[in-house]
C-alpha cells in the first residue's frame, strides 16, 4: 500500500494585483511542471508534480512517487483515467493539465470518427497534481502543499508587492496572412462540400508561425491586460508550453452534478471607435450567416448534453447574446443540465469534446473534413484547459486565442466557422480578427521590442 500523500494548508493576505501575483510565482517556477488558470476571479497558481497521468492512442500513463503504471484502454480511456485518479494516495487532490484536439479521436476510436492521424504514442491528455497550490480570491490567499518549508514560502510570496512586473511593449506582429490563399482554398472546398450535403458547418483553422522566441509570462500579463476572456491560463506540462485567454467553456460541471456548456459562434472585430463597435455588435446581431451558424451550433450542443443530463432540467440560461471577447464580438448562449445518474463529469466531457464550435455540425462528418482540409494536426488548439477535483468538478475551458511553444517553436493558431454562406475572403479576415487578440501582446524572449 503506497503512502497517503496530505495538503498542509494556510491562509494569507494577498493585496496586490492576483494577476502580477500568479505571474511572479509562474516566473519564479521556471524548469518545473507548473499551471495558472483564471476562473470567474479566483485566480490559482499550481507547481510541482506529486502525481501525473497521460492519455496517448492505447494507454493510460499514471506516475505517482515509485507506483508507475501503464494501463491499455480499449474503447474508452476517460473511464480508465477516472479508475486511476480514484486510486490516487493524495487527499483532497486537484489536477490540472490539458486536453489536445486529437483526443477526439480516442473517443470516438469504436464507432465511426476518422482513422487517427496522430502517432499513437503522443500524448492527447495530460493531467498533474501538483505538489503546491496557490488560489486568490477576493484579496485572500487559500495555500497549500505537500512540503511544509515549501508551505511557509509560498504563504509569503503571495503578500510580497509585485515590484515592477509589468510586461515590456511587445514586439512586432508576425504576419497574419501567412497561406492566406491555401486557407482560402480549402474554404471554398468546404463549402461545396456543405452544398453537397455533407456537413452543415465545419470549422476549418490554420496556423501563423511566431518568428522570434516568446517570453510566455510576460505575454500572457500583457494579453490579459487587453482580453476579457471566460477562462485565462498559463501552462508549462508535458513539454507543450502555451498562455491563453479562453472565450468559452467546453463544459463545466459541478461537484452536484450541475453541467453547462457555452458555445460561441458568430463574429465581428472590435475596434477602438465606440461608435463603430455598436455598428458591428448590430450587424452582428441581425447577420443571417452568424445568426445559423450560432443556431446550428446550438442545437448540436443541446444535443449533446441530452446524451449525459436529466431530460427534463435541460435548459437554454443565455441566448444568444453578444460577448466581447479580445479583439472580438461573439454570438453567445449557454446551455446547462444536470447530469442523468450514475455519469460523471468524464461522461460529459467525453459528451461534447471536442467543442462543437472548433468542430462543426454533425461532427464526426466535420472533423473528417478538417483531416481532408488542414495541414497539420491540431494538438492544443481547440482542445482543452482542463481543471479537475476529487469531488467530482471539472471545468474545460477551450484552447483558443493562444501562443504555443514546444520544441523550440512558436506559433499562433486560428479558425472560422464555413457554412453555406461563407465567403472564402471574409472567413481568412476573421480568422485575422481572432489572431489579433494574442498576435498584438507577444512579448519576446531576451528583451527583444518594437
Amino acid at each position: 500500500m503506497p503512502p497517503r500523500h496530505r495538503y498542509r494548508q494556510t491562509e494569507a493576505a494577498a493585496p496586490h494585483d492576483p494577476l502580477l501575483t500568479v505571474a511572479r510565482l509562474a516566473a519564479a517556477h521556471r524548469g518545473e511542471p507548473h499551471v495558472v488558470h483564471e476562473r470567474e476571479g479566483t485566480w490559482t497558481f499550481c507547481a510541482g508534480a506529486l502525481a501525473e497521468l497521460t492519455v496517448d492512442g492505447r494507454h493510460v500513463h499514471y506516475a505517482c512517487g515509485t507506483d508507475r503504471r501503464r494501463v491499455a484502454w480499449r474503447d474508452r480511456p476517460l473511464d480508465v483515467l477516472s479508475v486511476l485518479l480514484d486510486d490516487l494516495p493524495v487527499d483532497a487532490w486537484r489536477a490540472y493539465g490539458w486536453a489536445a484536439f486529437e483526443l477526439a479521436e480516442a473517443l470516438a476510436a469504436q464507432g465511426a470518427g476518422p482513422a487517427p492521424r496522430a502517432d499513437a504514442d503522443r500524448p492527447l491528455l495530460h493531467l498533474v497534481v501538483p505538489r503546491h497550490e496557490v488560489r486568490i480570491t477576493a484579496g485572500r490567499a487559500a495555500v497549500r502543499s505537500v512540503d511544509p518549508d515549501a508551505l511557509a514560502r509560498l504563504a509569503g510570496d503571495v503578500g510580497r508587492p509585485p515590484g515592477d512586473a509589468e510586461p515590456a511593449r511587445a514586439a512586432a506582429e508576425p504576419d497574419l496572412s501567412l497561406d492566406g490563399e491555401l486557407y482560402r482554398k480549402a474554404v471554398a472546398a468546404a463549402v461545396a462540400e456543405i452544398a453537397d450535403g455533407v456537413m452543415d458547418k465545419v470549422v476549418l483553422s490554420r496556423t501563423v508561425p511566431v518568428p522570434h522566441p516568446v517570453d510566455l509570462v510576460a505575454t500572457y500579463v500583457l494579453g490579459r491586460r487587453h482580453n476579457t476572456p471566460a477562462r485565462s491560463f498559463l501552462l508549462d506540462t508535458g513539454g507543450l508550453r502555451a498562455a491563453g485567454f479562453s472565450p468559452e467553456v467546453v463544459v463545466s460541471v459541478s461537484a452536484d452534478g450541475r453541467v453547462q456548456t457555452q458555445p460561441l459562434a458568430g463574429t465581428r472585430a472590435r475596434t477602438g471607435d465606440p461608435a463603430e463597435n455598436e455598428r458591428l455588435r448590430a450587424e452582428l446581431l441581425h447577420h443571417p450567416k452568424e445568426i445559423h451558424e450560432h443556431r446550428i451550433s446550438v442545437t448540436a450542443a443541446t444535443e449533446e448534453l441530452a446524451a449525459v443530463c436529466e431530460p427534463a432540467g435541460i435548459r437554454l440560461e443565455e441566448d444568444m447574446v453578444v460577448k466581447e471577447r479580445g479583439s472580438v464580438h461573439h454570438l453567445a448562449s449557454r446551455v446547462c443540465g444536470r447530469l442523468a445518474p450514475g455519469l460523471t463529469c468524464w461522461d460529459a466531457l467525453a459528451a461534447t469534446f471536442p467543442a462543437i464550435t472548433v468542430s462543426g455540425v454533425p461532427k464526426p462528418a466535420a472533423l473528417a473534413a478538417i483531416h481532408r482540409h488542414e495541414q497539420d494536426p491540431r494538438g492544443l488548439y481547440g482542445g482543452a484547459v482542463l481543471a479537475v477535483d476529487s469531488d467530482g468538478s471539472l471545468d474545460a475551458a477551450l484552447v483558443l486565442r493562444t501562443v504555443f511553444e514546444q520544441s523550440g517553436r512558436a506559433w499562433l493558431r486560428a479558425g472560422a466557422g464555413i457554412v453555406g454562406q461563407s465567403r472564402p475572403a471574409r472567413e481568412l479576415e476573421e480568422t485575422c480578427e481572432k489572431l489579433r487578440s494574442v498576435s498584438a501582446h507577444l512579448v519576446p524572449a531576451r528583451g527583444r521590442a518594437r
